[in-house]
């Protein structure tokens, strides 16, 4: 962990991180979780947790921002290949799947931008 980067990062595990994950694991766990002191970022690095962002606009380090990209076009295509089928067992209609797809690329666009 370096104390002078003054840049703000994603977490590696961009899709499964943030505020709105903890949230599910908590309703699911019935008890709130706590957020990590020092995560792992898209660029490798090791830093405080509070030097992390899950929104685009906050995001300074670029090799963070580019991992977040990929990440997200990554999950938006496998959302849209399983949702796609007509036997894919989720209990969710072909417009939700398209706007799940779509709010995906949509941060992937705005990490990419």
């Amino acid at each position: 962990m370096d104390e002078a980067d003054p840049h703000i990062h994603v977490e590696r595990k961009v899709i499964e991180s943030g505020p709105a994950m903890r949230n599910l694991a908590s309703s699911l766990l019935g008890r709130a979780t706590d957020a990590p002191s020092v995560v792992t970022t898209g660029c490798g690095l090791e830093v405080p947790y509070a030097m992390t962002s899950p929104r685009p606009e906050s995001v300074t380090c670029l090799p963070c921002r580019e991992h977040a990209h990929a990440a997200y076009l990554r999950s938006a295509a496998q959302i849209e290949r399983l949702g796609s089928g007509p036997a894919s067992g989720l209990n969710i209609t072909g417009e939700q799947v398209a706007q799940a797809v779509e709010r995906l690329r949509d941060l992937a666009r705005r990490f990419g931008g």
